[in-house]
């Protein structure tokens, strides 16, 4: 029987703001649905004069497990980590849409709360987020290499922009799950707690940046997020989706999907 909830549950606490990815049963992965949900949300609540604070966490034991491989699969597509609509690039589409909506065209402050595995995409999206908080449970990865192509979702930007150049070679090349703990010391998450704990912090956190002055907050992030932007932001996030698009078209990337859902190393031929 098909999930009669939403795909995105939204919750107003005070002057804060909650949406939650409500795909438990697929650890979060991204539909179309729910990456335009998102999207949506964000939108709403940036031009809500009642909120000052947007967390985004997940249901479950999941932040996001990514673009959701496997129904594109089922459904006979190259495994592309969006629609065919989705990757029409004047459009960007909403895995592009995700950075200029939470960190630019939303002056709020936006925390994500990484209550689980965060990858690929889900990953990405936790990256547009101005802090992160994770459970001390949580492992990150970017998934993209594992998939044979290059990432999406403005991570190419976020994580450079964070951490510097080497250190994000280094994470984006690395086959391996990384602990929250690892992260935090990459500089990928602000904040670490018990899992147990993860909710309460969340909200404390949400609580007390909506406790201070709204313009002083408002200004301060447009003023951090214009002082990193790139030249041309969109163009960047366009070459995004085509290249991952690319990479998962060809043989290496198609030979890479089929060997996650077989459980095996893929054999690559460089084409």
């Amino acid at each position: 029987m098909a999930n009669a909830e939403p795909v995105l549950l939204e919750e107003s606490r005070g002057f804060v703001r909650i949406l939650r990815l409500n795909r438990p049963e697929r650890k979060n992965a991204l539909s179309d649905e729910l990456g335009w949900a998102i999207v949506a949300a964000v939108a709403r609540a940036a031009a809500d004069d009642s909120v000052r604070v947007i967390a985004i966490t997940g249901s479950g034991d999941a932040f996001c497990s990514g673009a959701d491989l496997a129904r594109d699969r089922a459904a006979g597509a190259a495994v592309a980590p969006h629609s065919a609509q989705d990757q029409q690039l004047d459009d960007i589409s909403w895995i592009g849409r995700f950075l200029l909506a939470i960190r630019f065209d939303c002056d709020k402050p936006v925390v994500a709360g990484i209550n689980g595995v965060a990858v690929g995409a889900g990953l990405a999206l936790a990256m547009c987020a101005d802090l992160r908080i994770a459970a001390d449970s949580a492992n990150v990865h970017p998934g993209y290499i594992r998939a044979g192509t290059s990432p999406d979702g403005g991570l190419s930007w976020t994580l450079p922009t964070l951490i510097g150049h080497e250190p994000a070679m280094r994470f984006l090349l690395d086959p391996r799950m990384v602990p929250a703990a690892e992260a935090r010391v990459l500089g990928l998450i602000g904040e670490v707690v018990p899992a147990a704990d993860l909710e309460q912090s969340l909200l404390a956190c949400c609580e007390r940046l909506a406790g201070l002055a709204p313009i002083g907050v408002r200004q301060t992030k447009r003023l951090v997020a214009r002082a990193s932007i790139a030249p041309d932001l969109e163009a960047h996030l366009r070459d995004e989706l085509r290249y991952v698009g690319r990479g998962l078209a060809s043989e290496d990337g198609q030979e890479a999907v089929k060997a996650i859902f077989e459980k095996r190393q893929p054999q690559f031929v460089g084409r």
